[in-house]
């Protein structure tokens, strides 16, 4: 070793790998239950078309494709922020055993910030941006932290299936809030009520739904880490920022998880831009109205749960890499099917092919990651991935929103960077060696840092 090195404690979590009971497993795969009605809802359908079309369309003067644009803005910040914080929390949440507590503080939060989207109504746009800038933070943040628990319960020949579980839940959940909110649409349009009363009710629905559906999670999901004894001299902040800076100087041992990282990061950006500007995409060239779209999205969240149910079995028989790289070419598809599309008919094909090609992506990459993560340094690696995930959220909807706004709102011509993205991370997935990268997160692992990071020889 070199002498400017030394080791770190051997972390003794990974023995607690893959012994969690049914009900701790049903309790994890259903915070993604719990939390899908937040981006069905806000992120998807009815908050980001009332948003462009009510929010900030009836501001006077206001520029073509400027709504749109102050969308995926609002998104994009809340990602970048995500994406600086996003490592850092999973280090100190490995450090000190406490994801379940910080996972606890995001979903107050989101939960919190959607119950006061509510108060947004016409022309109220910086209100409008903030709040879900800030809902948006919350919740990407739980999103990471509910992954990181992944390797402790289930060993890694079962985490494909696993993670299809939690997607398919997750689905179902979007499906319910959905279905809910779009009864309660109904009924208030046959009372003669308009988007500007029934809008900020569904945002309550879907912050009450997050918050019942969440409950098991933290009544029956156990903290299996054990804390890391640190340094006293050092601050809990300079200790995981050296954990992590020392992970990125590791990229050699885990390079096929650093490649796939990579190739996340550009097909993420499709996903991304998908999830955030589908439903502006459909009411704005293809015409549906509020009712017609979540009808639309309702029908798309069944096909995403076939499609990561299968595939969480599908990759774990025949690898996640192939099944992402059939994943990837559904995804391509389905873009040429919406891009070339004249009439809703068109739209709901292009959908059905999105859901599946949707639930089979998220669930992949998620899995994936954990089986390239060293168990003991699971919210750390998680982090990463929540990282790729929150930089996706920002250059794939922003380069959307810049195109449509510099072509005076063409969203065709915006739709072709998003088949770009499919294309290239179909590419890139070529050089990611799955067998090699599961074997390096095997590897016995003895933490070294830097002399100068100050983590005690023990």
């Amino acid at each position: 070793m070199n002498s400017e090195q030394k080791k770190s404690p051997v972390n003794n979590n990974s023995h607690l790998a893959g012994n969690a009971g049914r009900r701790e497993l049903l309790a994890w795969a259903l915070y993604d239950f719990a939390n899908s009605g937040y981006t069905t809802v806000v992120q998807t359908t009815i908050f980001s078309t009332y948003f462009v079309a009510v929010v900030a369309g009836t501001v006077q003067g206001i520029t073509p494709g400027l709504p749109t644009l102050l969308w995926s803005l609002a998104i994009g910040i809340a990602n970048f922020i995500v994406m600086i914080s996003g490592p850092l929390i999973g280090a100190i949440a490995d450090h000190q055993a406490c994801k379940k507590s910080f996972l606890l503080i995001s979903s107050l939060g989101c939960i919190l910030s959607t119950a006061l989207l509510a108060l947004v109504g016409p022309g109220d746009l910086w209100l409008g941006m903030v709040l879900v800038t800030f809902s948006a933070i919350m919740f990407a943040s739980g999103e990471n932290l509910i992954a990181a628990f992944l390797p402790e319960l289930v060993p890694e020949q079962n985490m494909g299936r696993m993670s299809g579980y939690g997607w398919s839940l997750g689905y179902f959940g979007g499906l319910l809030t959905l279905g809910i909110c779009l009864a309660y649409i109904t009924w208030a349009r046959q009372h003669g009520l308009s988007e500007t009363h029934f809008v900020p009710v569904t945002l309550l629905i879907t912050a009450a739904i997050f918050a019942l559906t969440a409950t098991p999670t933290f009544l029956w999901l156990h903290e299996r880490a054990i804390p890391v004894a640190l340094d006293q001299s050092l601050s809990l902040l300079q200790a995981s920022y050296a954990r992590l800076t020392h992970t990125f100087k590791e990229a050699a041992r885990f390079r096929d998880l650093f490649r796939f990282l990579i190739t996340l990061s550009i097909y993420q950006s499709g996903v991304s831009t998908v999830v955030v500007l589908a439903a502006i995409y459909a009411q704005e060239v293809m015409g549906f109205d509020t009712q017609s779209l979540i009808v639309l999205i309702m029908v798309v969240n069944v096909t995403a749960a076939v499609g990561a149910f299968i595939c969480g079995h599908l990759q774990d028989r025949i690898g996640s890499v192939p099944s992402l790289a059939i994943t990837l070419l559904i995804w391509i598809v389905a873009v040429l099917v919406a891009l070339f599309s004249s009439k809703p008919a068109h739209m709901w094909i292009a959908g059905n092919i999105i859901g599946l090609a949707m639930g089979a992506s998220q669930s992949v990459g998620r899995a994936l990651v954990s089986k390239f993560s060293p168990t003991e340094r699971a919210g750390e690696f998680l982090g990463l991935w929540g990282l790729v995930n929150r930089l996706s959220a920002i250059v794939g909807p922003l380069s959307y929103g810049l195109i449509n706004y510099w072509s005076g709102g063409n969203h065709r011509m915006s739709l072709l960077t998003t088949l770009s993205f499919f294309v290239a991370g179909l590419l890139l997935l070529t050089k990611v060696d799955e067998r090699r990268g599961k074997a390096a997160a095997l590897r016995p692992v003895s933490l070294v840092y830097p002399a100068d990071a100050g983590i005690p020889e023990k």
